[in-house]
């Protein structure tokens, strides 16, 4: 490992690329303050969130609504917020560590249109690794500035940001359950939270607010209004130390991607204080979650999850609707969730994916929200025009749609069947989704149906889909579901790893047929080695669920990673 450098007497940091011209003096005296003022406060979130998934799993208590409160039955509102931010259409969404994915977001789509919003992200798409947070930082930076410009020597290609009117930015960091190693004070790694954060204030912050910009963030992995109130004293905190921020404009929006926060929407909105921006309505990890929590309830195992639509699951839906009926009340920004499919070299697969998209961004408009998300720029008009269109003809919500207490929160077994060809393409995914990471993506293009009969784009999958389909096979793994359709299919260990080996194996025959030359092989040979330790990692990941041990891929180093590839088979 790099010898790590000495920023101050107490702040270390490994020496990555670009590093050393962000930890300045002044930054690391500003970064020393906030970690000495708020890591005991988030260890000790942290602790809760373990109580509370100690309680479902011992004692079968899952989360519930917090007692009614004048924050739940008052008619406060948000703090008025910039214009920007009630634009309908769509945010695209991506890596803000990979410069060329970064600049293709910022540009305008296949018609010519830009995206309303930008959200670069350095939590669920990105490498977690100090050097993508480092590279995020300067991303942002030279976005904002507009001098953000990369050459891909590969294909001979050049990056530059076009002229015309960029999307807002939407800064995503990494959140309150993970640390940063690479970046320690006196020996204790900085929680990654407070790290990205302070370097997206310090330095992009710093020229959005010259710009006179809004600085807007998205607020990953919350679990309770608790939450949301650490925040508000971050923000505050960091208004203090960085006297660019005094008069700046910071806004946020909350991710609802947990079941705890689920139920304390409202409160969690009003404890953002002057940063109240809007919910968004997460759906993979928000699925992932309540896997969490009903781990150990035989009575809640799911069919497969990839059958489960939020827009024909009752329970689901309402959830949805709920936090837009909270938005309504309160005068805040609903926004909804992603559309993934990838564009294809066929002409047909891209007509059933601008259907989909289309369908489901009509029913999410037709809800009230006012944005969705996209993976891609290819299908960036198609995602937003329903939003547009909507709000465009005149179409108000109903009063009816402001009042939360028409969509009461209930977690039941969505409608499917429980089969073994769905777990295998959890497992396919999860091989599939650690090459990438392996290979220092967060976000990756997948098929997890490649070979199948059908019309199946490739959809961008990011952590949250891999901590999706972890969390699916665990589940079936600890309660032996059976096949619905072929009941004397049992899942167990043997299965599952059966299952992984068999779809290792197809991805690498697939892969294989496609070299032709001494280039392509030796990418074959590098893709094949990170194949092998992706099956054993995805072993171990799975292994910790069964053992109710829900530790994020995101906190593993890859060093920890390739133990994990060299070590003996998890099962």
């Amino acid at each position: 490992m790099p010898q790590a450098q000495t920023a101050s007497s107490r702040l270390r940091f490994l020496p990555v690329e670009g590093a050393v011209e962000l930890f300045t003096p002044d930054f690391a005296k500003v970064l020393v303050a906030l970690h000495d003022q708020f890591t005991p406060r988030i260890y000790e979130l942290r602790a809760k969130r373990q109580e509370m998934l100690k309680k479902a799993h011992e004692q079968g208590i899952l989360p519930t609504y917090l007692p009614p409160s004048e924050i739940t039955t008052g008619t406060w509102k948000v703090p008025p917020m910039p214009e920007e931010l009630w634009k309908p259409g769509i945010e695209i969404s991506g890596p803000a560590s990979i410069t060329s994915m970064f600049i293709n977001a910022l540009n305008p789509g296949p018609e010519g249109e830009r995206a309303e919003g930008d959200l670069d992200d350095d939590e669920d798409s990105a490498g977690h690794r100090l050097i993508d947070t480092v590279r995020a930082t300067w991303n942002r930076l030279r976005a904002v500035e507009r001098t953000l410009y990369f050459y891909d020597p590969e294909r001979k290609k050049e990056y530059r940001i076009a002229p015309g009117e960029l999307p807002f930015f939407m800064h995503r960091e990494r959140g309150l359950h993970l640390d940063e190693p690479g970046v320690t004070v006196d020996g204790t790694p900085v929680p990654a939270s407070t790290l990205g954060t302070a370097l997206t204030l310090y330095y992009a912050g710093r020229a959005q607010a010259a710009r006179g910009q809004g600085i807007y963030f998205y607020l990953p992995k919350l679990e309770t209004a608790e939450e949301a109130a650490f925040w508000r004293d971050f923000f505050d905190a960091c208004r203090e130390c960085m006297p660019h921020l005094r008069h700046a404009t910071i806004k946020a929006i909350l991710l609802v991607e947990a079941l705890p926060l689920a139920y304390q929407m409202e409160e969690a909105l009003y404890a953002l204080g002057p940063y109240a921006a809007g919910l968004n309505a997460a759906r993979w990890d928000f699925k992932a979650s309540i896997f969490e929590y009903v781990m150990t309830d035989p009575t809640m195992v799911w069919p497969d999850r990839f059958g489960v639509d939020i827009k024909t699951t009752d329970f689901l839906a309402n959830i949805f609707r709920r936090l837009v009926a909270i938005c309504l009340k309160h005068d805040a920004v609903p926004i909804g969730g992603m559309a993934t499919p990838l564009p294809s070299p066929d002409p047909h697969v891209n007509e059933v994916a601008a259907a989909g998209i289309r369908a489901d961004k009509e029913w999410e408009a037709a809800q009230g929200f006012v944005r969705g998300w996209v993976a891609h720029i290819f299908h960036m008009k198609t995602a937003a025009a329903p939003f547009k269109e909507l709000r465009a003809s005149g179409w108000k919500p109903t009063p009816e749609m402001a009042l939360p207490e028409r969509y009461p929160i209930e977690i039941k077994i969505p409608e499917g069947p429980i089969t073994v060809e769905g777990t295998r393409r959890n497992a396919r995914m999860l091989v599939e989704y650690l090459e990438g990471w392996l290979n220092g993506r967060g976000a990756k293009g997948i098929d997890s149906l490649a070979g199948k009969p059908g019309i199946h784009p490739a959809l961008m999958e990011d952590l949250a889909t891999g901590r999706m389909s972890v969390a699916q096979i665990a589940q079936r793994l600890l309660h032996r579901a059976r096949d619905s359709e072929d009941p004397s299919q049992v899942h167990d260990f043997a299965l599952v790893k059966r299952l992984l080996q068999e779809e290792t194996e197809d991805i690498l025959r697939r892969l294989a047929a496609t070299t032709r030359d001494a280039k392509s092989r030796q990418a074959y040979a590098a893709a094949e080695a990170r194949y092998r330790k992706a099956y054993k990692i995805a072993l171990r990941w799975i292994k910790n669920y069964t053992e109710l041990d829900f530790r994020s891929l995101g906190s593993y180093t890859r060093a920890e990673l390739e133990a994990i590839a060299a070590a003996e088979d998890a099962f």
